[in-house]
């Protein structure tokens, strides 16, 4: 569970009830029409834009805000020094059975690539490959909050609009003038709300995951790659710590 989305959530909502709430406000700021103007007018309007296909594996994209289960780079790194000290020890036929526990398929993969004996060049080639298209399907999964976040806002104008409209028509009753202003402000208040609250904060998030995740991944085929050409274990980790940020180098040498 990500600790940071959860707690931004949580504060987030805090902050509006407490907004409301010194505003003295109470179920006027619950419209469903103008919910359904704003939020269903943005679901409408992305799924003109992106194909459906996109939209199959939505819930698992979501997942990825609020669940990382992407290795941390140290811990990776260590993990591949390990299985460079066992194929400089036992050869690295020995790889099969010691990534047997390994949960991460991408690296399992290229140890299997390695113990397999594949070309260099074309152990480089299949895994960069596979995590070019990660990094494109990651891209497509951002690009349905991107639109969300660009029409929730804009929807929410037009809901405010078509308030506007009904408002002038009741002009002759002073009396209903306040509250159909209200009415009329409020799809403004559900866009920026969900774009700037829920969507777009949700499209950063997607985006740092996926830089993390292709992160671990370029860690992964330069340690195989390391490790295929039977590299010490020592420079085996020299050349991946090049990954890390210093501070992290610094505390992961003292270790």
């Amino acid at each position: 569970m990500d600790l940071a989305t959860i707690l931004g959530i949580v504060a987030g909502i805090g902050v509006l009830l407490y907004g409301i709430i010194d505003a003295k406000g109470g179920t006027e700021f619950i419209n469903p029409a103008s919910f359904a103007i704003t939020i269903g007018g943005a679901i409408c309007a992305t799924i003109i834009t992106l194909p459906l296909s996109i939209w199959g594996a939505s819930v698992g994209i979501v997942k990825k805000a609020f669940l990382s289960k992407t290795m941390k780079s140290q811990e990776l790194i260590r993990t591949l020094v390990g299985f460079a000290e066992v194929a400089r020890r036992d050869g690295i036929l020995a790889l099969e059975e010691a990534s047997k526990d390994v949960e991460d398929e991408f690296l399992v993969k290229g140890l299997q690539l390695a113990v397999d004996g594949a070309d260099p060049e074309l152990i480089h080639s299949i895994m960069s490959t596979e995590l070019n298209k990660l990094i494109e399907r990651h891209r497509a999964g951002k690009s349905i909050f991107d639109q969300l976040g660009k029409y929730a806002p804009a929807f929410g104008m037009i809901g405010t609009l078509i308030g506007l409209v009904a408002l002038l028509k009741n002009l002759s009753d002073p009396s209903a003038v306040g509250p159909a202003m209200a009415v009329a402000l409020i799809t403004t208040l559900y866009g920026a709300v969900a774009a700037n609250f829920i969507f777009l904060p949700i499209s950063d998030k997607l985006a740092l995951r996926s830089k993390e995740e292709a992160l671990s991944k370029e860690i992964v085929i330069q340690g195989v790659m390391a490790i295929q050409s039977g590299d010490n274990p020592r420079i085996v980790e020299q050349k991946l710590a090049i990954f890390l940020e210093p501070k992290m180098r610094a505390i992961k040498e003292a270790a």
